[in-house]
């Protein structure tokens, strides 16, 4: 890429956030994953341990953007331990509400916190606009083989780390037993046209109850898709292509998920609202196929559902198969605009490598580090919010289910923010879902030869 081209493509990335800032950004927040190649690292690490131990010591304030719920016992352990830091936790909203907050402070030169929580998918967008540091200055590279090979290379862009993993979401079933039992479903659907008719099954005996909820979510689709086997999206530098007409798992996915849409099988209620959370805990919304970090957030949000829930395989598209996705996923990111970011770096590494890591794992949490992932008490833990199954041996069963060769496109958070004009117009019924994702190509293609990109 020569220095022209590369300059073209961020002064586009600059549009970006221009341009993500005014969309209404309704896409979920449950999106992402990993599959990107390690590019490895190159910049010599030029803060030693003993610099962070003396910006420990000195202490200071961090302001840290962030959602996920286990690092309130992280912020609280970190300050016992360390008492002349002082962290501020700010919840700016969940994906793509903190982006947009983000961005917005970024343009605006204040207000950037000195650590954000980015999922793996967002990650990049946040790398081409130069808004995160390079980690390598601090010595990241050395933690290469302490993460779990899908996260770990999915912190890394442009030959740098730019974000230390924090979790990793290989996919699930999550569903409520309880009221499974009541409409005669005695074991969770191993394939997905098992799911298909317990889902019409459940809605045609109670018309107020569902198998789950979707109005449209960029992050499931793509969940979906890369399980099928789709490859939507090529990457290579700045040569990018966006085939989701032309893609065989794309099509599989929409042909399947169409026969919901058509019978009004799919509850209308979005992820992460109040509304959501309230389907859950009644019984309304029977399941969700979603990311391994959904236990916390399950015991946090649907505290009456304790004991009635369970983990099962993801449905398979194949009878026997054993193929899973990721679906989320996020890092802990320093802003390069953090005015003390030796301090943002020590509390990035104890929160995703040091003490914080086995407190997250301890509170919920899905590790991406190998040492808490392979430790015989994480696998062999019982929880009680899930009636006292050991759920880690079925969400790392799914880890090492993951279909490789997957990849976003460098600006996913824009892509997903137009998700729900184009795609999105299948769940209120203007268009078929295989149309939806066809105008979304489309809107991506148009942005991506805008920004600059080459696309074949």
């Amino acid at each position: 890429m020569t220095i022209s081209r590369r300059r073209g493509v961020l002064l586009g990335a600059t549009a970006l956030a221009v341009a993500l800032a005014a969309t209404a950004c309704s896409s979920s927040a449950s999106s992402g994953g990993s599959g990107k190649t390690s590019s490895g690292s190159s910049q010599a690490a030029t803060v030693t341990d003993a610099d962070l131990q003396a910006a420990l010591t000195a202490g200071g304030n961090l302001t840290v953007w962030a959602w996920e719920p286990t690092l309130k016992k992280v912020v609280a352990d970190f300050q016992t331990k360390y008492p002349n830091v002082h962290v501020n936790l700010v919840n700016a909203g969940t994906g793509n509400d903190e982006y947009k907050a983000l961005q917005n402070a970024v343009q605006a030169g204040k207000g950037v916190p000195d650590v954000a929580h980015i999922e793996y998918y967002a990650l990049p967008q946040f790398e081409l606009t130069k808004s995160v540091a390079n980690l390598d200055e601090f010595g990241a590279a050395a933690l290469n083989g302490t993460f779990t090979p899908g996260p770990w290379s999915s912190v890394q862009a442009a030959g740098g780390v730019y974000g230390l993993p924090m979790d990793s979401g290989p996919m699930a079933l999550f569903y409520n037993q309880t009221v499974f039992t009541k409409f005669g479903i005695t074991t969770p659907p191993a394939t997905w046209d098992e799911y298909i008719a317990d889902a019409k099954k459940i809605h045609t005996a109670d018309p107020s109850v569902y198998m789950t909820n979707d109005t449209g979510d960029a992050g499931f689709t793509t969940s979906m898709i890369w399980q099928a086997g789709g490859k939507p999206y090529s990457v290579s530098g700045t040569t990018l292509g966006v085939n989701f007409a032309g893609d065989a798992g794309t099509q599989k996915f929409a042909t399947a998920w169409q026969q919901l849409l058509d019978g009004h099988d799919l509850a209308p209620i979005s992820s992460w609202s109040d509304a959501w959370y309230q389907g859950m805990a009644s019984g309304k919304i029977a399941s969700l196929t979603i990311g391994a970090w959904m236990p916390a957030s399950l015991e946090s949000g649907v505290k009456s559902g304790s004991g009635q829930w369970r983990v099962a395989p993801m449905p398979q598209w194949t009878a026997g198969g054993k193929v899973t996705s990721e679906n989320g996923g996020s890092s802990l990111a320093v802003m390069k605009a953090s005015t003390n970011q030796k301090l943002a770096y020590a509390f990035l590494k104890y929160a995703t490598v040091d003490e914080g890591a086995q407190t997250r794992v301890d509170n919920g949490a899905f590790p991406a580090t190998v040492k808490q992932l392979n430790s015989p008490d994480f696998l062999n833990k019982t929880d009680a919010y899930f009636g006292d199954q050991k759920i880690n041996q079925v969400l790392a069963q799914s880890a090492a289910e993951v279909a490789p060769g997957w990849s976003y496109l460098p600006f996913q958070v824009y892509a997903n923010s137009v998700f729900n004009d184009t795609a999105g117009k299948a769940y209120i019924g203007s268009s078929s879902l295989a149309d939806g994702l066809k105008a979304w190509q489309d809107a991506s293609i148009k942005y991506a030869k805008d920004q600059g990109f080459t696309v074949k």
